[in-house]
């Protein structure tokens, strides 16, 4: 009897779930983990990212591989459309996917800023429109989107010595602008039963930056009260939280998953 209570507040059996980015670093732990959950995913991704990902982890058949580049609106609005056609409305959306320049304040140009911003920004704005507006017909719905500590506080110069290049400006701007959309979608779709949250991870390096800059690393670590840089399936735990029921109660916020960074 406890056994099904705790599954039936924190499982996503019989949940059908969407993961934007799910190839990537953080993606595939989040895939994994709610496929582990009971939930069926999409996971999609750039390229053949996303089939490489799922046959190379034989995730197949609750793990389905898909194509998109939400940097086109058009092609937004054709996969959901073509998505809800073959799978019916997700019960979650998640959306890792980013851009960014990785270039120095001094060398952006006017057409980086507004492409990494459209990227980042108006492509969560137009892909999360359309699956929310999906969601909120049958009432019901979890969106999770990700912003970044850097979309609370800036980048500390110390931490980013050479041949690391500080965190980009046009990047935080965005991941601000995703804490802000969160709020908005959150009231505009509240009495329709959806929810919608994000997360800001804090350092969460990949595996080749560890392996190649474990001073840059360091540094990072002794930024965070725990001393640490995260591991992915860190965040994947706090996504599969907010799709879940343990969760039905939150909406419109920004849990920072970050060892404490942006508390001191």
């Amino acid at each position: 009897m406890m056994a099904d209570l705790f599954t039936d507040t924190f499982g996503l059996t019989g949940k059908d779930i969407w993961v934007i980015g799910g190839a990537g670093y953080l993606g595939q732990a989040t895939v994994r983990l709610l496929r582990a959950a009971g939930a069926n995913v999409l996971c999609a991704d750039l390229e053949d990212q996303a089939a490489s990902f799922v046959h190379r982890s034989s995730l197949s058949p609750q793990v389905t591989p898909a194509t998109l580049d939400i940097r086109q609106g058009l092609a937004i609005r054709e996969f959901v459309t073509e998505q809800v056609s073959l799978r019916g409305v997700p019960h979650g959306l998640v959306n890792l996917a980013y851009a960014s320049t990785g270039k120095k304040l001094e060398d952006l140009t006017e057409q980086d800023f507004d492409e990494v911003n459209h990227g980042g920004l108006t492509a969560t704005f137009l892909l999360t429109r359309q699956v929310g507006q999906e969601m909120a017909r049958l009432s019901r719905g979890s969106i999770v989107l990700f912003s970044s500590m850097y979309g609370s506080v800036s980048p500390d110069p110390a931490a980013y010595q050479a041949p690391m290049n500080k965190n980009p400006i046009e990047y935080g701007v965005g991941k601000a602008g995703i804490i802000q959309m969160t709020r908005y979608l959150a009231v505009h779709w509240g009495r329709q039963g959806v929810r919608c949250n994000c997360i800001s991870p804090g350092p969460f390096p990949n595996p080749a930056v560890r392996q190649s800059e474990p001073a840059f690393v360091e540094r990072l670590a002794q930024k965070t009260p725990l001393g640490r840089v995260g591991q992915s399936p860190e965040i994947a735990g706090a996504v599969a939280f907010l799709l879940s029921d343990a969760a039905s109660y939150l909406t419109g916020q920004n849990l920072s998953v970050d060892g404490g960074w942006t508390c001191w």
